[in-house]
């Protein structure tokens, strides 16, 4: 049986895995959850009634949570790109990157997305104000730890870039990378130009009026 995978083109955390899978062309079916498929979120909630997705099937093995997902694939379907290193001390510090990416980056994102899904215009103004303060926290962090590696844990691109891509997409929009911090803006380019980044971003182009802060005109 071959892999199914369920999720929302426009969801960071779908993303996240979709690069995985685009990295080693890993064969999926990609399941949808959305208003247009309720057949789809009906076997999504039977099989991981905690509502969140992406969430992977392989036969009779559900594996929920992005990152655990991506190492998933390593081990049961791996392929020729290689996104947690072997050595235990390396893959330390990509599963480290992985969660800097997810907690400190995409977590303070969707802090603002929710303000804004709300409606209200002051829990919006202050859910926006608590996060451009971690955002500036992180983008300046980011910016000393990149040095002058290509990808966030060196020389090959890893599940850490997997977590960093669609963080550091949504939260240039949510706040702006400043020009302040060259390494981090020139990286989100390099993400952004990675194949398998650029096919999860142009699969969810249709979708960017969801974005409730407002999708601006450029990516």
């Amino acid at each position: 049986m071959s892999l199914v995978l369920y999720g929302h083109p426009f969801s960071s955390y779908t993303q996240k895995a979709l690069i995985a899978l685009y990295e080693n062309a890993t064969p999926f079916e990609f399941r949808c959850i959305g208003p247009e498929t309720p057949e789809h979120s009906a076997q999504w909630l039977r099989l991981w009634p905690l509502r969140q997705f992406p969430l992977l099937v392989d036969g009779e093995r559900s594996v929920a949570e992005t990152s655990i997902i991506i190492e998933y694939l390593q081990l049961a379907h791996g392929g020729p790109e290689r996104l947690l290193p072997d050595d235990p001390l390396a893959a330390l510090e990509v599963r480290f990157l992985d969660r800097f990416f997810d907690l400190h980056v995409m977590s303070p994102v969707q802090q603002a997305v929710g303000g804004a899904l709300t409606g209200d215009a002051a829990k919006r103004r202050d859910a926006l104000a608590g996060t451009v303060e971690k955002l500036e926290r992180a983008y300046a962090w980011l910016e000393g730890q990149l040095g002058e590696r290509p990808w966030a844990a060196g020389a090959a691109f890893t599940l850490a870039d997997c977590a960093a891509a669609p963080s550091l997409f949504y939260a240039d929009w949510t706040h702006r990378i400043a020009d302040a911090y060259p390494r981090v803006r020139a990286y989100r380019a390099r993400l952004l130009a990675r194949p398998s980044f650029a096919r999860a971003v142009e699969e969810a182009r249709p979708y960017r009026s969801l974005f409730p802060l407002g999708a601006p005109e450029r990516d």
